[in-house]
């Protein structure tokens, strides 16, 4: 049988062939770098494919119909010109890592996995 989203994802997760996608904030969001995403898993030839997509809006649209929310992440500013400069720079290489919570989706709690169904 073929495996549901949130399955495919939570392999994904748990195995090492992929730099992409990782399990952040303790096991309980999901990380995903945009650019490398999009060449390390969508960029895969049909039969290596983990998605039947190559466009990463159909992968935000299914972790949305499966109830994941975007978290947003905040950065605290300062306030000298050199250190806000470099607080910049790396703010903005990290808004290519986009991050997704789903209460059913916990690293900790595998068993909460059969819970996470599709709106």
């Amino acid at each position: 049988l073929p495996l549901c989203f949130p399955e495919k994802l939570w392999k994904m997760l748990e195995s090492d062939q992929f730099r992409s996608i990782w399990w952040s904030e303790g096991g309980k969001c999901v990380a995903i770098n945009k650019d490398l995403f999009k060449v390390e898993v969508l960029g895969r030839g049909v039969c290596q494919r983990v998605f039947n997509t190559r466009h990463i809006r159909s992968v935000i649209r299914q972790l949305n119909l499966y109830g994941f929310t975007k978290v947003q992440r905040n950065f605290q500013r300062s306030a000298s010109l050199p250190e806000f400069l470099a607080e910049e720079a790396a703010a903005s290489a990290h808004s290519q890592i986009l991050y997704y919570y789903n209460p059913s989706f916990n690293r900790a709690h595998p068993w909460l996995l059969g819970t996470c169904r599709r709106r």
